[in-house]
């Protein structure tokens, strides 16, 4: 009797499963979705929006800086002096046209004076415009600064149109200290000797603190803005809060250079407001001096630089 051949002498190898390739680590969280099921978040979402206003960093100050700055100003000044005395004969100009109406209205000239902040940041873009061309080792050109503007028209605009507003408050604030302080309109014959009168003390001492308060919160919210805007892609908002940062971070050096600010283009309206010919395109100049030392690249800021509050 025949026995059975054996089968599987040599069995099958045991077939192993494939390996499943490797994913990568994801980065992606899931967050439950509404009706059921989930959906992917991806945790760089955020960063690809790009850096918010507290995002920017800001550079350690210190006091002797606003006299640097000031300093610097005058250097381009010199390098450009054409540019600098077409911007300083329209401070002159304007300082003319509001003595002139002093003379028939002085209640609303000193509400109007306000203006002086309000068109200076603008009169500036120009002188910015001059002193960023020097710092990348170009010739500035008039025509250049007086279009600095349409580049960024819109976020200037909105700028603007927040200063406008401040203006407003400061013009009627200020003639409500005049219906306080006098009975009707008061006529000083156009006369800032009238004005200066003793008797007018009260008026003003008042008149300047309010001046005071609405000039600290002009100068809080643009006294780096409008450089930064002209400078970088950055819309109205963030550059205001970051002139606002830096005033609340580094407020002694920010309040010292106010006061070199106030003094010289106080000095220079002495003379029928001739020194501002060359006293205003310096302080222009040099308020780009300032944005560029104050204000870094965006990030986080370095370990002793000044933080948001």
């Amino acid at each position: 009797m025949r026995r059975p051949a054996r089968e599987c002498l040599h069995p099958h190898p045991r077939m192993s499963p494939e390996p499943t390739p490797s994913m990568p680590p994801s980065n992606e969280h899931t967050h439950p979705a509404p009706g059921g099921g989930t959906h992917a978040i991806d945790p760089r979402g955020a960063a690809a929006q790009g850096p918010s206003a507290f995002d920017i960093a800001l550079n350690p100050l210190r006091f002797g800086d606003p006299l640097r700055w000031i300093a610097a100003g005058w250097r381009d000044f010199v390098r450009c002096p054409g540019i600098g005395l077409f911007y300083g004969g329209c401070f002159v100009a304007m300082g003319w046209a509001l003595l002139k109406l002093y003379e028939h209205a002085p209640a609303y000239v000193l509400a109007l004076s306000a203006g002086f902040l309000l068109m200076g940041p603008f009169l500036c873009l120009g002188l910015y415009r001059a002193s960023q061309r020097l710092e990348e080792g170009r010739q500035p050109d008039l025509g250049d600064s007086l279009l600095a503007w349409d580049t960024r028209t819109g976020q200037l605009a909105i700028f603007g149109f927040v200063l406008l507003v401040l203006e407003m408050l400061w013009g009627r604030a200020t003639l409500v200290v005049f219906a306080v302080s006098f009975d009707g309109m008061p006529d000083f014959q156009g006369s800032l000797r009238a004005l200066l009168d003793p008797a007018n003390l009260g008026f003003i001492v008042a008149w300047l603190a309010v001046g005071a308060v609405f000039a600290g919160l002009i100068f809080a919210v643009s006294v780096v803005s409008m450089p930064m805007i002209l400078h970088r892609q950055t819309d109205a908002i963030s550059a205001g809060l970051t002139s606002l940062r830096l005033v609340l971070t580094q407020t002694g050096v920010m309040l010292w250079w106010a006061l070199l600010i106030v003094v010289v283009v106080g000095l220079a309206m002495l003379p029928w407001f001739l020194g501002l010919l060359v006293a205003g395109p310096v302080i222009g100049h040099a308020s780009w001096h300032a944005y560029r030392a104050a204000v870094g690249e965006a990030g986080p800021a370095p370990a002793g630089k000044a933080a948001a509050p």
